[in-house]
């Protein structure tokens, strides 16, 4: 065990790139364990890693997410919910919410959130009047919601990593946590907006307002596609993510007219260059988790955590604040394969319900992607706002006690996360 650690602390010290430093610290612990009869082990683990049938779906995902983007599909979105909100004070902050839980249905990316809807919002939150840090504050806060809200591609990597837990189970668990989630922004987003006196915009028309919705439908379909066909055991989730890509070229092409090859073109480059990320992080994941297994980490882990406390609340929140620090450092997919191969078989030995723990872990490393230092999904709304990360980080505290509060209800209420599996039972 110690060669592994060893290897994974240096790695990580010199600036390795996580796929690397979990491949080359198994390596470590496998040679250490067994010698070089070990070593034909690991070119098997890669493999069995990444040729499951449900990965399918992962790329798949991601195409949809970047079709909208490039067929312009995120702005009618946009549209619809300011219809919604317009009359309301600090109506831009609350659309900026509302559309990231439309658009987590259709991506499950935070950054592809982050990107799509901050674009459009950002600039025009700022030239309506609200502070720049706020508009990149509120719109990297609330793209955080895309991968709790199914279809998610964390949970499909997750499902992939420990399969005691299905997708399907997944999927359905994420849905309070990530409305709850949503519920929390927006209570911080009215109290701010009255507080600071932020813009609200003339009612809208009704006739106008039901000619956005009926713009937005389209694309509001693609969700009930996902989920309806894999809540309703129609398809697989495979299956499922490729009927979404097909449909979302059809409207993109032939109802709203502005997706052209060119656009397509760049939506697969997209695709293969994040996918490419994914299938490498879990090609290497399976040579840790591999080593974890066999080395009695898990064990171990579970043992420490008992030394903590007796309280099943206080030793989740203190795999929650593991998490956290974890995630200070690494991007959620990384932090995801790096720490549910230890922590997961731990808590399970504890006697936790495994699907509370897996939506709980999933929620906690999504919050940390807007904590710093790493904090990928704020950086990048402070770069499209213009504004220091800094002044981001301080604009985001009073969201991320919001984000706390709701930790501390889905660790003290694991029905929150199992009540809607229990019912497709």
């Amino acid at each position: 065990m110690t060669p592994a650690i060893i290897a994974f602390i240096l790695l990580l010290l010199i600036g390795a790139p996580v796929a690397v430093v979990m491949a080359l610290s198994g390596l470590a612990g496998g040679y250490a364990m067994g010698g070089e009869r070990m070593l034909g082990i690991i070119a098997d683990r890669m493999f069995s890693g990444v040729s499951g049938f449900l990965l399918i779906a992962v790329p798949y995902f991601i195409f949809t997410a970047e079709l909208m983007n490039q067929g312009g599909l995120t702005q009618k979105l946009i549209t619809f919910n300011n219809a919604l909100f317009g009359r309301v004070r600090g109506a831009l902050s609350h659309v900026n919410v509302s559309v990231s839980v439309f658009f987590a249905g259709l991506t499950g990316a935070a950054i592809t959130d982050t990107v799509a809807i901050g674009k459009i919002m950002i600039p025009e939150m700022k030239r309506q009047g609200y502070d720049a840090e706020y508009a990149a504050a509120i719109t990297a806060c609330s793209s955080i919601i895309g991968p709790i809200i199914p279809p998610s591609v964390v949970m499909v990597v997750y499902a992939t990593l420990l399969r005691d837990i299905s997708v399907i189970d997944l999927f359905a668990g994420g849905i309070i946590p990530g409305l709850l989630m949503a519920l929390a922004l927006l209570g911080v987003s009215f109290v701010l907006a009255w507080k600071r006196g932020y813009p609200k915009q003339a009612p809208t028309p009704l006739k106008v307002a039901a000619f956005s919705f009926l713009m937005a439908l389209p694309a509001m379909i693609v969700p009930l596609i996902i989920l309806g066909g894999i809540l309703s055991g129609l398809t697989t989730i495979t299956e499922a993510s490729g009927f979404a890509a097909i449909y979302t070229i059809f409207i993109g092409v032939v109802f709203y007219r502005n997706l052209t090859w060119r656009k397509i073109w760049n939506a697969l480059i997209i695709t293969v260059r994040f996918s490419g990320v994914v299938f490498f992080l879990l090609a290497t994941s399976a040579v840790l988790g591999w080593f974890v297994t066999r080395s009695g980490i898990a064990r171990d882990a579970a043992g420490l955590i008992t030394t903590f406390s007796d309280s099943a609340f206080l030793q989740l929140m203190a795999v929650c604040v593991l998490l956290i620090i974890v995630g200070t450092v690494m991007d959620v997919l990384p932090a995801l394969v790096v720490v549910a191969p230890v922590l997961v078989p731990a808590m399970i030995q504890l006697g936790f319900d495994p699907l509370h723990f897996a939506i709980l872990m999933i929620v906690v490393l999504n919050i940390s992607n807007v904590t710093p230092p790493v904090g990928m999904t704020l950086m990048t709304a402070a770069r499209i706002a213009n504004v220091p990360y800094e002044r981001a980080i301080i604009a985001s505290l009073p969201f991320y006690v919001a984000f706390i509060i709701v930790i501390l209800l889905l660790a003290a209420f694991p029905a929150l996360s199992t009540w809607i599996p229990s019912l497709l039972r």
